[in-house]
């Protein structure tokens, strides 16, 4: 098996990185790695319907979209990732203890009373610590996993809490749990790089620094995957399922309502609602937004030099664009 310890802090870059290496690798890999905070969304998720999106834009922070199921989860530089690429595909399909054991008996190594929970979690006396997700191709598994070690729990919360009532569709929604900080845990404290360092050298059994880095050939093509995939709107919003989206909002002009049909990212239908005045019909409005991406940039490109105020009085167009999220 190989180890590597990805340096990268960057969400796309990483999440290319798993993909690349599962598609390209001859040996299997076990892999740790951390991002800057990040939403990283499940392959079969709505990626505006799993995320605070005023939060979001306002911290700058990446949304990420993964090549396995399951739910939205939070990343920052005090979790840390695990990633196992395994030839061969194991008898009972999608199996998570077998790649979770090895993790739960280093925990344990370091003193902390973990377990596996549930469907594919790991906790500390029913705190969750960890999340993990599958994805099966061909003759080939990529497992992956989340260790939540000294993590902004208030961030997590407040990235991930969106109002329900916004949106409409079929997607797989994310299941919260209440989680807790491998470091609270331990016996004796230790920073995220020294707790890195430790689960490393008990997963990989003491490998020679350099052997732990990717090749310069590896590095040229994950970036490429990256700027293909990962670093598009297209993929980490513009794949989401079709979902209708409603809000209503209070503005200097009054009430207003959007109601949004979006399908493949971009919005299919669109209505403006309310109880504000307008020299000009609402519906002219309206239908300059068709075909547009359902993305606070796209939106305000799109309105760049509009009169918002002669559709609704009292209203720019930043303003309209709050009223879309």
């Amino acid at each position: 098996m190989r180890h590597i310890h990805l340096r990268s802090t960057d969400p796309a870059f990483n999440l290319a990185a798993e993909e690349w290496l599962l598609h390209n690798t001859d040996t299997d890999i076990f892999m740790l790695w951390r991002n800057t905070q990040a939403v990283i969304v499940g392959k079969n998720q709505n990626a505006g319907a799993e995320i605070n999106q005023e939060f979001v834009r306002q911290r700058g922070i990446a949304v990420i979209r993964r090549i396995t199921g399951g739910g939205a989860v939070f990343h920052d530089l005090g979790n840390v990732n695990f990633t196992f690429i395994h030839l061969g595909r194991p008898e009972q399909g999608i199996d998570f203890r077998l790649f979770t054991t090895p993790i739960v008996e280093a925990l344990q190594r370091m003193g902390v009373p973990c377990a596996f929970d549930g469907r594919n979690d790991l906790a500390i006396n029913g705190l969750k610590i960890s999340g993990n997700a599958q994805h099966l191709e061909k003759d080939r598994v990529l497992h992956h996993g989340t260790l939540l070690f000294s993590s902004a729990v208030e961030d997590i919360s407040a990235a991930l809490t969106i109002n329900p009532a916004k949106y409409a569709d079929k997607s797989v929604k994310s299941v919260r749990k209440r989680v807790t900080n491998i470091g609270a845990h331990l016996p004796e404290p230790m920073d995220v790089e020294t707790f890195i360092s430790h689960l490393m050298a008990d997963i990989a059994q003491n490998p020679s620094p350099e052997s732990l880095n990717l090749r310069e050939d590896e590095i040229r093509g994950i970036e490429a995957l990256k700027e293909k995939k990962y670093a598009t709107w297209e993929w980490n919003y513009g794949v989401s399922p079709q979902y209708d989206f409603t809000h209503a909002t209070s503005t200097p002009g009054g009430l207003v309502e959007t109601h949004l049909n979006v399908k493949n990212g971009r919005i299919q239908a669109l209505k403006i609602y309310g109880d504000f005045f307008g020299a000009h019909p609402v519906e002219e409005l309206a239908n300059r937004l068709i075909g547009c991406p359902h993305e606070a940039r796209a939106l305000a490109e799109r309105l760049d030099g509009v009169p918002v105020d002669r559709y609704i009085h009292g209203v720019d167009a930043d303003t309209l664009v709050e009223c879309f999220f």
